[in-house]
C-alpha cells in the first residue's frame, strides 16, 4: 500500500486517488507521455500523475476536485474556493479578471507582484496606486494604511476592487481588518494576495488570515509554507462583493487543461493535515523559530524583524550595521547546505514552515553567526525610504503599454518617455517605475541612488540600469 504517514487519505479525497493511482499501478492510454515509466528519463517523472484520466475520470465523473476545494473552502471560511496548480501568479490574473470591464479602475498596492501587474494587463485594469508605510530604521515596506486607501476611493469613486498584498515579502503585516472596512465602505470587495502566508490564522499566535479579518478574497500559496508540491495554490473567495461565476470563468480562461495531480493531491493533503494537527505543527516550529530569534538577537549591530506587525515564522534578518554583505553571507550559507529564500547587500529572508525544527532552525542559526563572524566590518547606512516615495505619473494604462511598440534606450535619455517595464529597487521590491508611467528625474534618480547603494534593481530587463525599456 502507498505511503500515507499521518492517514490522511481518509480526510483528502484528492489525496486518496492519487494514492489509488500508484497502488494499482494501470496501464493508461492518457496522458502524460512517460506512462509512468520511470526507465525512460528516470525518476523526475515519478508520481506525476494527471487530474484527468489519473486521479478522476476524464470526465471528472468522480466529482473529487470539486469535493477537496469544498473541504478547503470550510476550512479557511470561504464560500468558494478553486486550486490552481500554476501558483498564487495563475490566481491573482484570475481574480483580476473577476473584478471588472477593461477600462475599470482598481486601487492597487505598489507592493504588487508582477503577477498582479499582468492580470492588470490581461484584464485591461487600470491602478490608482497606493504605497505602504515604510520603515525609515530598516527601508522595508510596512502594511499599506487604510487611510491612504480612503483616499484614493475619493479620488477613484469610480474603482471596483482594492487589491493588496498582505504579508509583504519580507513578512511584515499591515491593517487588512482597516482595508476591508474602508473598501467596504464604498461598497467594493478588498482582494489579498497573501501567497506567503498560507499558515496564518491556524495558531494563535501567528496572523490571522486575510478572511478572518474581513477580505472578500484571498490568495494563498500552498507549496510555500505548507507541504505542498511547488505550484500549487489556492483561491478563497466570499461572495457577496465577488461573482462566482466570473471568479470560476477567471480560473478557467487562464488555468492549464492539464492540470498536475501530484499537485492537486498535496494541496488536497496539505489542507488536510492544517485541519488536523496544523496548530501542534505550527507551534513546534515557533517555538523553534524563537530559540534561534533569541541566539540572533544576541549578535551585535544585526537587526531581526520581530513584533506583532511581523509573521514569526518570517526570519528576516537586517545587516547594514553588522558590516557584512549579504550575498558574501548567502555563499557561506550555500556552503554549509543552507540556502535563504532572499539574499541581498542588506538583508537576508529565512522562510520557516511547519516543516522545521529545533533541528533546522539550529543549523540555520549556526550558520548565520559563523558567516556573520566571517565577514562583519564598519556599518553602512541603510538605502533611504525616500527612495520609494517617488509619485508615479500614469500616462497609458498597463495594457496599453504592455502592447505598444517599444525600444530600449540609454537611461539617461529614458527620462520624460514613457516606461515600457516594472522596475524596482529589491529589496523590498516597491516599483519605482511601473508600465505606462512617465519617467520623470526624480525617479530616475532613486532608481541610480538605490543601484549605486549596492541594491539589486528588479524586473528591469537590463537590471544595470544601462538601458530602460520606453514607449517607442
Amino acid at each position: 500500500m502507498a505511503a500515507d504517514p499521518r492517514g490522511l487519505r481518509g480526510d483528502a479525497p484528492l489525496l486518496d486517488a492519487w494514492l489509488r493511482f500508484r497502488e494499482q499501478a494501470p496501464t493508461p492510454f492518457t496522458i502524460p507521455g512517460h506512462k509512468q515509466r520511470t526507465d525512460l528519463v528516470g525518476d523526475v517523472v515519478a508520481g506525476d500523475v494527471p487530474l484527468y484520466g489519473g486521479l478522476d475520470t476524464v470526465k471528472l465523473a468522480g466529482g473529487l476536485l470539486a469535493d477537496a476545494e469544498a473541504r478547503a473552502a470550510a476550512l479557511w471560511g470561504a464560500d468558494v474556493c478553486r486550486f490552481s496548480t500554476g501558483g498564487a501568479t495563475h490566481a491573482n490574473q484570475a481574480v483580476a479578471l473577476a473584478l471588472g470591464r477593461p477600462g475599470d479602475r482598481v486601487v492597487v498596492s505598489r507592493t504588487l507582484h508582477r503577477s498582479l501587474l499582468l492580470g492588470l494587463v490581461l484584464a485591461g485594469l487600470i491602478p490608482v496606486w497606493v504605497r505602504p508605510d515604510v520603515d525609515p530604521a530598516t527601508g522595508l515596506p510596512l502594511g499599506v494604511p487604510p487611510a491612504a486607501v480612503a483616499r484614493a476611493l475619493a479620488a477613484a469613486p469610480d474603482a471596483v476592487a482594492v487589491l493588496v498584498g498582505d504579508p509583504s515579502y519580507v513578512g511584515t503585516v499591515g491593517d487588512v481588518a482597516g482595508l476591508a472596512e474602508v473598501a467596504h465602505g464604498h461598497g467594493v470587495p478588498l482582494v489579498v494576495d497573501g501567497a506567503w502566508a498560507a499558515h496564518a490564522g491556524f495558531h494563535p499566535d501567528l496572523p490571522r488570515h486575510a478572511l478572518q479579518l474581513g477580505a472578500d478574497v484571498l490568495v494563498t500559496s500552498a507549496h510555500k509554507t505548507l507541504p505542498a508540491w511547488s505550484q500549487a495554490a489556492l483561491v478563497l473567495a466570499r461572495t457577496d462583493r465577488v461573482d462566482p461565476a466570473r471568479l470560476d470563468a477567471g480560473v478557467e480562461a487562464t488555468a492549464t487543461t492539464s492540470p498536475a495531480g501530484a499537485v492537486l493531491a498535496s494541496t488536497d493533503a496539505a489542507r488536510a493535515l492544517l485541519a488536523r494537527v496544523g496548530e501542534e505543527l505550527l507551534g513546534a516550529a515557533l517555538a523553534a523559530t524563537r530559540r534561534a530569534r533569541e541566539r540572533l538577537a544576541a549578535v551585535p549591530g544585526l537587526v531581526l524583524l520581530d513584533g506583532p506587525g511581523t509573521d514569526p515564522l518570517k526570519l528576516v534578518l537586517v545587516l547594514p550595521d553588522t558590516g557584512a554583505d549579504g550575498i558574501a553571507v548567502e555563499q557561506d550559507l550555500l556552503a554549509a547546505g543552507v540556502p535563504v529564500e532572499a539574499a541581498e547587500r542588506d538583508l537576508v529572508v529565512a522562510v520557516v514552515s511547519l516543516a522545521d525544527d529545533d533541528a533546522t532552525l539550529q543549523r540555520f542559526t549556526d550558520a548565520v553567526l559563523a558567516a556573520l563572524q566571517r565577514h562583519r566590518g564598519p556599518a553602512r547606512p541603510v538605502v533611504g525610504a525616500a527612495v520609494y516615495a517617488v509619485d508615479p505619473e500614469q500616462v497609458l494604462p498597463p495594457r496599453e503599454a504592455f502592447f505598444a511598440d517599444a525600444e530600449a534606450v540609454p537611461f539617461a535619455a529614458a527620462v520624460g518617455r514613457v516606461c515600457a517595464e516594472l522596475v524596482a529597487p529589491y529589496p523590498p521590491g516597491i516599483p519605482v517605475l511601473a508600465p505606462g508611467e512617465r519617467v520623470t528625474g526624480a525617479a530616475a534618480g532613486a532608481l541610480l541612488a538605490a543601484r549605486d547603494a549596492g541594491v539589486r534593481v528588479a524586473y528591469a530587463a537590463d537590471p544595470t540600469l544601462t538601458t530602460l525599456r520606453v514607449v517607442r
